[in-house]
């Protein structure tokens, strides 16, 4: 893989610096800047024992097929079609240390195009934390490293090279039998390297920011398998490079959170966030978010999942600063006779757009959709080693005509330890 390399558009980052980031997150998965509850490790999933070091190594070759429509390009735009693939190396490891846990993954992205060169990428993930479950007090301290050139979310379509970084901290006071308080802090900087553009739009200047969360946590548990949970969190988001798109933001979530062992596993949570902008000639918005995601699996052959989520996520246009997105998917895996079995899958996301007051758009409150569905049959040839073709079409519909597309992805996956 000669022709694959990192971008000379990539922001800078020193050697030494580099090589400091990857020691340090050497030891932690990303998944942990995530995690509210803090319990200790899945350590029956690793494969591989050191002592008191457990490693959990995948490996996945991903999307080993054709992209019709590689630029998102509209019907008019004539669609660009490629070969491509994604190949996914990743570990993650628990460090036992005496009633304590050091945790973390390693992850690496290597995306491949034929044709389009400029397309390809390595993404690399980092994550790290300190788990201390005890008896009468939790607390947990870490932090995660994203270097990546994906698309960064449903609005742009280009593969645009950018570096988040983020710490976190967490603490809980048993304060009876089954009562926990406690607090969490999250510190994210996202960083958009100075040359990369959409639409004509610099996404440095329009995007590069600070998100930090302040929360106060209430956990009551219902049963050792189902926690309930309220918090009350204030959040301020600083832009680098555009005040004028500072916001601050109250809001208060209420959920439920199942154990890994529970017979329904994940977590949902629904709250309300009053998100306030600092300028005036931008309008705030009051009312429902949530996040959930949870899966359950019938009669050991049938696994079924759902996820929603609501809320507010940055424009690149800095006429409509803003877009409150609404998503929905559902996911059906079935193991039809011995090692074979299908799944499928459907998704739809609602960008409501918010416009400045004193901004020119196109299409005032402009509203897209994106919807997504796709499925595959698959073999596994062993309890770790799974092999499927699969196909996904991605639709993304809009009241301006180049903001559409559709996409069409097929191909085979191959997966170890998954």
């Amino acid at each position: 893989m000669g022709g694959l390399s990192r971008q000379a558009d990539k922001p800078a980052v020193k050697p030494a610096l580099r090589v400091a980031a990857a020691l340090l997150f050497l030891v932690v998965p990303q998944t942990v800047a995530a995690q509210d509850l803090i319990e200790a490790p899945d350590t029956d999933t690793a494969r591989v024992r050191v002592g008191a070091l457990y490693l959990k190594p995948t490996v996945a070759l991903t999307n080993l097929g054709i992209d019709t429509n590689v630029f998102n390009e509209p019907e008019s735009g004539n669609p660009q079609s490629d070969f491509t693939f994604t190949f996914t190396p990743a570990v993650e490891m628990y460090l036992r240390m005496g009633r304590t846990w050091l945790i973390g993954t390693i992850r690496e992205d290597l995306v491949w195009f034929q044709e389009f060169e400029d397309q390809r990428s390595v993404n690399d993930r980092y994550g790290a934390a300190w788990l201390a479950p005890l008896t009468r007090v939790n607390f947990s301290v870490g932090g995660t490293f994203l270097d990546t050139r994906e698309r960064p979310g449903y609005e742009i379509d280009t593969r645009a090279q950018r570096a988040d970084t983020g710490l976190h901290a967490a603490a809980e006071l048993r304060t009876y039998s089954k009562t926990l308080l406690g607090v969490r802090a999250t510190h994210k900087t996202v960083a958009f390297a100075d040359d990369q553009f959409y639409e004509g739009t610099n996404l440095e200047t329009a995007l590069n920011r600070t998100e930090t969360v302040i929360a106060g946590t209430f956990r009551h548990e219902l049963t050792p398998l189902t926690s309930l949970t309220v918090d009350f969190a204030r959040q301020n988001d600083r832009f680098d490079s555009n005040p004028s798109r500072d916001a601050d933001s109250t809001r208060i979530d209420g959920g439920v959170r199942f154990n890994r062992f529970a017979l329904v596993t994940g977590s949902a949570q629904a709250g309300y966030r009053d998100f306030n902008p600092l300028s005036p000639d931008i309008p705030g918005y009051s009312g429902l978010v949530l996040s959930a995601s949870l899966s359950y699996v019938a009669l050991g052959s049938t696994k079924l999942g759902f996820g929603a989520s609501r809320d507010i996520q940055y424009s690149y246009d800095d006429d409509t600063p803003y877009y409150l997105q609404t998503g929905i998917e559902a996911t059906i895996a079935q193991q039809i006779y011995g090692p074979v079995d299908v799944e499928a899958r459907v998704g739809s996301r609602r960008l409501a757009y918010e416009d400045r007051l004193v901004g020119e758009v196109d299409v005032e409150n402009r509203v897209d959709q994106v919807r997504n569905y796709g499925g595959g049959i698959g073999y596994r040839t062993s309890q770790d080693l799974r092999i499927a073709f699969t196909s996904e079409k991605t639709h993304r519909r809009s009241e301006i005509d180049d903001r559409q597309y559709d996409d069409l992805r097929y191909g085979v996956t191959i997966t170890y330890g998954l």
